[in-house]
């Protein structure tokens, strides 16, 4: 909401909103994330480590997929199988 100001910039009225607080839309109420399964947990741990890996080696550039891969194969070795 805009704050009454009795002159604008360059000497006119600005003009200021009387209406009613919006409602909450119906898009705000289902944007809501919904819970984190296994694959994005998985995904989580192996974009940790796959930064990790990148800090250590000195923040080279060029590297991400293979820091990736290798990350991934860290995290699945880690995984028991179902």
């Amino acid at each position: 909401m805009l704050t009454p100001s009795p002159q604008g910039s360059k000497g006119q009225k600005r003009r200021t909103s009387t209406s009613t607080p919006a409602k909450p839309s119906r898009s705000a109420a289902t944007s809501q994330a919904p819970p984190l399964s296994n694959s994005d947990d998985l995904n989580a741990l192996i974009a940790k480590r796959a930064y990790e890996r990148y800090a250590e080696q000195g923040y080279r550039h060029g590297c991400a997929l293979d820091d990736w891969l290798e990350a991934e194969r860290e995290i699945l070795s880690q995984v028991p199988p179902v």
